[in-house]
């Protein structure tokens, strides 16, 4: 859709990345870590620095109590994470739960390491999990579940009520959980990010996938970490080595200085929520239909009013016609559905969801 975007000079509210700039504070301490000498490989689990400050961050917001020495390691972004924890337990024949619509990452990660991908449909209403189904979906081959909050593409977000459920369902059957955690700092309308790190028996059993892109507007610098206990992480580095073997040295550096100061991070939350509201403000006149979005900054809006037609071919239509691109949440599905929903990128500046607005607002 992008490359579509760019084809048809449309504006582009696809793909998941910001177009307003990059902390400049940030871009200063990445030049300093390489005038400073910081230009080599990094150690294969993470620079120590960043390590100690994403130990300080999860203790302080989640708290956890865990070691970030032999319990974190940095990645190149949260797709190669979550990519080393499935590769490094998934095994010709096993199962893994996902939930649809999903991330379009796990599927393939899940297949090329000879597993099954068992997908289980949210709630069509609310996008919540349906947890009758989940436990009639697992097997005894099943392996891991996979979950996503807050989710991408929905804005859906897991309650704590959601974890104590899931909690119950891998101690019981005994499975790992891989838990995308990338958003969890973008979360809106009061609620707290609710993750697998809260939950004593959870969190022994689950790898916390987290992304620096996302939190710091940062997505082409590649960086994130996985959080696990120490004999999940030992089989999660032996994949990472061969994967990536180390991130960015300065970026590391400067990441570790920068989360030194929290107010980097604590509003952001507030920042994304006022650009949701504006967005949902700015067509509330369209005959587009928002659905509830509690998180990532992603918005839904359903053109079943406008049109019945596939998603794929009403996005590539607004495309060529209108010149505003969005996903069609139908590509998060395994079997092409048609809700007759889009997926609108909402973290843009106030001139960009202006422009989106006016064309949204005359279809």
């Amino acid at each position: 859709m992008s490359n579509m975007a760019a084809n048809y000079n449309a504006l582009n509210l696809s793909q998941g990345f910001p177009d307003f700039e990059v902390s400049p504070e940030l871009i200063g301490l990445v030049n300093k870590a390489m005038k400073d000498g910081h230009n080599q490989y990094a150690p294969m689990t993470g620079m120590p620095l960043l390590l100690d400050q994403i130990g300080i961050y999860l203790k302080n917001t989640y708290g956890w109590q865990g070691n970030a020495e032999k319990e974190v390691t940095v990645s190149s972004g949260a797709t190669e994470a979550l990519f080393a924890c499935i590769t490094a337990f998934i095994h010709y024949g096993d199962e893994v739960i996902i939930f649809e619509p999903a991330y379009d990452s796990y599927q393939p990660a899940i297949e090329l390491s000879g597993g099954k991908c068992v997908p289980v449909s949210l709630k069509a209403a609310d996008y919540s999990i349906p947890w009758d189904q989940l436990e009639a979906r697992i097997t005894s081959r099943t392996k891991m579940i996979v979950i996503n909050s807050p989710h991408n593409p929905t804005g859906m977000v897991l309650t704590a009520e959601d974890l104590t459920k899931l909690e119950d369902i891998v101690v019981k059957n005994e499975l790992l959980v891989l838990s995308d955690e990338v958003y969890d700092r973008i979360i809106f309308d009061g609620k707290a990010h609710q993750s697998v790190l809260r939950f004593p028996e959870l969190s022994e059993r689950s790898m916390a996938v987290f992304s620096f892109g996302k939190t710091f507007h940062i997505t082409g610098w590649k960086s994130g970490y996985v959080v696990a206990p120490e004999s999940l992480t030992k089989e999660i580095r032996k994949i990472h080595q061969f994967l990536t073997y180390s991130v960015n040295t300065p970026v590391q550096m400067a990441l570790a200085e920068y989360m030194s100061n929290p107010s980097n991070y604590t509003d952001l939350h507030l920042f994304y929520e006022k650009k949701r509201n504006r967005f949902l403000d700015l067509i509330a006149e369209s005959r587009f239909e928002p659905i509830n979005c509690s998180g990532t900054y992603f918005q839904l809006l359903s053109y079943a009013s406008i049109s019945d037609e596939p998603e794929m071919d009403m996005a590539t239509r607004m495309t060529k016609e209108f010149k505003i691109a969005s996903i069609p949440v139908s590509s998060f599905y395994a079997k092409k559905v048609n809700n007759c929903m889009l997926r609108f990128c909402f973290a843009k500046k106030e001139e960009t969801l202006e422009k989106a607005a006016n064309i949204l607002c005359k279809i």
